[in-house]
C-alpha cells in the first residue's frame, strides 16, 4: 500500500528544514574551526563566553545539528526515524542553550537580547519535531 501524497506545504516545510539544518551544520563547523584572528576580534565578553564553554556543550551542539540534518533528510525520504532524531536534536539544543544562557550566565554578561536567537532555535527545533510527528500521524511519513 502506498503512502498518501504529501501536500505542498509539507514539502516546502521539509525543504526549509533541510536548508535550516544545513545552516546549523555550517554554523557548527565555523564555530569549531574559528581562527585566532576572529576570536581576537570578538568583544571581550563574547570571547570569554566562547572560551569558557565546556567540551560537552560543544558536543551537545554537534548532536543537535547533525541529528537535525539527518532527521530533515529522512523526513524528505518519508522515513519515520526522522521523529526520534528530531527529538534527540531538540533535547541536545535545550541542554546546550540552557547551559550557555543560564549555566554560563550569558544573559547577565551580554544582555537579554542574547536569549532571542537561542529561543528561535529551540522553537524551530520543536517545529521540526512537530512536522515529523504530523507527517507520521497523517500517513505521509512512515
Amino acid at each position: 500500500m502506498s503512502k498518501p501524497s504529501m501536500p505542498l506545504w509539507f514539502k516546502i516545510a521539509v525543504g526549509a528544514a533541510i536548508l535550516w539544518t544545513l545552516a546549523g551544520v555550517f554554523a557548527y563547523y565555523s564555530d569549531v574551526t574559528i581562527s585566532e584572528e576572529t576570536l581576537a576580534a570578538m568583544p571581550e565578553a563574547q570571547r570569554a563566553a566562547y572560551e569558557m564553554r565546556p567540551a560537552w556543550v560543544v558536543g551537545a551542539y554537534a548532536i543537535a545539528v547533525f541529528a537535525a540534518l539527518a532527521g530533515a533528510i529522512l523526513l524528505a525520504l518519508r522515513k519515520k526515524l526522522a521523529t526520534p532524531l528530531f527529538a534527540l536534536s531538540l533535547a541536545a539544543v535545550i541542554v546546550q542553550m540552557g547551559f550557555v544562557l543560564f549555566g554560563m550566565n550569558v544573559i547577565a554578561t551580554l544582555g537579554a537580547s542574547a536569549a532571542i536567537f537561542p529561543a528561535v532555535i529551540i522553537i524551530l527545533g520543536a517545529a521540526m519535531l512537530w512536522l515529523s510527528m504530523t507527517g507520521q500521524k497523517r500517513g505521509w511519513v512512515g
